[in-house]
């Protein structure tokens, strides 16, 4: 995550940050109890000193049925911040999302909750059900563009893989 300059004053530095707390409860449509931050979707935040605030979002898939859900979930939840006039969001193109952007909190929560396993970075899956490394992809579609199908050998559960 990086901030674009926005300028040296406290009180700039303090709506960013105020701002940076309100996207922590934004959270994503289809994960209503995981962050958009946790997921690693927040790349940049700038807010001028007339108090316009402009969020960077990366998406995961970029054509994502929830975009504009999530940006006017972004919008709402900024512009209750005390100070904030207006708000900006702008989905990037770069960096490309992965999830090596998620956090260890998002990771846990997927798996736990929605049974949905993060791939590793040689390619590798584990079971986010019995914990094996017996999990082979079963199909590149999913139940959304932005997951995939896998099944686990060993206990013979279906996974999602975000991809």
């Amino acid at each position: 995550m990086t901030d674009l300059a926005a300028g040296p004053t406290v009180e700039t530095r303090e709506l960013t940050s105020a701002v940076r707390t309100a996207l922590g409860t934004v959270t994503d449509p289809e994960y209503p109890d995981i962050s958009i931050v946790d997921l690693g979707l927040v790349e940049q935040v700038n807010v001028t000193p007339d108090g316009h605030a402009t969020v960077g979002l990366i998406p995961t898939f970029s054509s994502c049925p929830a975009l504009a859900m999530i940006a006017t979930d972004v919008s709402s939840a900024v512009e209750v911040v005390p100070g904030i006039t207006d708000t900006s969001v702008i989905w990037l193109s770069t960096p490309v999302w992965s999830v090596d952007r998620t956090s260890l909190t998002a990771r846990r929560q997927l798996e736990s909750s929605y049974t949905v396993v993060l791939r590793r970075k040689d390619g590798t899956l584990r079971c986010p059900v019995c914990g094996s490394d017996q999990v082979g992809d079963q199909s590149m579609a999913g139940p959304t563009r932005c997951r995939s199908v896998a099944w686990c050998e060993t206990c013979r559960n279906v996974v999602e893989v975000m991809r």
